[in-house]
């Protein structure tokens, strides 16, 4: 009798044999350098409102505070971060934006740190104040309501935003360690928030953070974190759950326990940087646009009727005339 024999299958490899997504990880300097160049093309806007939203404890302060590290090249801390581990509540109570520096000089982007997000219907923020937020009808210091979204006559709304006020950039923060775990209600609200703003042409970016706490051999090498499968597995999860394509998903790691900037971890964080403001400026340009055309039609119409009125008063001007030449005769 034969024995059956089974060849022993070889244990899967963490990583790819080559990155599957090309990053040169000595481009900290030029793209530091561009994006404190970079200029608004409409003068009318003194900077780019970006929103940054998501779950409670996935690390949308840090992120900002992290990007103001990579600028300030030291650790700072402009958006206040709770460090309490296992806290179920949000530690952002307001609307508050932070302007990012260099040096001396703030760079003309704007990030507007809210509430985070819970999986409870009335719980954490709401979708509709993120969604009234993206629009600009909410002002800074407004203090966020669990029971009641914030409603035209409130005390920080804002009923007519101007460009200024509205953000052109959404920007989802998912922590890597726990994305497979995130309650379907959650994703619920992302969803909702996602197609309403979505109908306005609001870009969207996915910031992925915590990406050494989610995969070991990140962890020992932050540049091998487009080598690993496993986090490329969990970028394809945020990217079917929340619906933001692969293209504009961002792992990255956020400063927390350092005391020192790092240059891998600065290439990471200016990476999805560029991208998210130069797709907040493609949009804000397609807002100046569309705001340009429209004063032009209404100008137009402007003109058409001081037209019209002149003619009116020349007609009646040559009624008179020639009644008081018939008068005169």
């Amino acid at each position: 009798m034969h024995r059956l024999e089974y060849e022993p299958k070889a244990p899967s490899q963490p990583e790819f044999d080559e990155p599957w997504r090309d990053i040169d990880w000595n481009q900290r300097d030029v793209l530091k350098k561009k994006l404190e160049e970079f200029t608004l093309s409409n003068k009318d806007v003194k900077y780019i409102k970006i929103l940054v939203a998501g779950e409670i404890g996935a690390g949308k302060s840090s992120f900002i505070n992290s990007i103001n590290n990579v600028f300030q090249e030291r650790i700072t801390s402009i958006a206040l971060v709770d460090s309490s581990a296992g806290d179920s509540k949000s530690f952002t109570r307001k609307l508050k934006s932070s302007r990012i520096k260099s040096g001396h000089k703030f760079l003309p982007y704007i990030f507007t740190d809210i509430m985070g997000l819970e999986s409870k219907v009335l719980a954490g923020s709401l979708s509709e104040d993120i969604i009234n937020a993206v629009f600009g009808h909410v002002k800074d210091g407004y203090k966020f309501d669990e029971s009641e979204p914030i409603a035209q006559g409130k005390e920080h709304y804002t009923s007519d935003p101007n460009l200024s006020d509205q953000a052109f950039c959404l920007v989802y923060v998912v922590a890597a360690n726990t994305i497979s775990f995130t309650n379907q209600r959650l994703i619920d609200k992302l969803r909702i928030i996602r197609s309403r703003i979505s109908d306005r042409d609001i870009p969207q970016v996915i910031v992925m953070t915590k990406i050494d706490e989610a995969c070991p051999l990140v962890k020992s090498n932050l540049t091998r974190v487009y080598h690993s499968k496993k986090i490329k597995e969990k970028m394809q999860l945020c990217s079917d759950l929340i619906g933001v394509p692969m293209c504009n998903i961002f792992p990255l790691k956020n400063y927390h326990e350092e005391i020192d900037t790092n240059p891998d971890v600065d290439v990471l964080i200016l990476k999805a940087l560029d991208q998210i403001v130069y797709l907040a400026h493609d949009r804000l340009d397609s807002s100046s646009s569309c705001i340009t055309a429209l004063k032009k039609i209404k100008f137009n119409i402007f003109t058409a009727k001081i037209v019209t009125v002149l003619n009116c008063v020349l007609c009646v001007m040559l009624i008179v005339f020639t009644w008081q030449q018939l008068i005169s005769n």
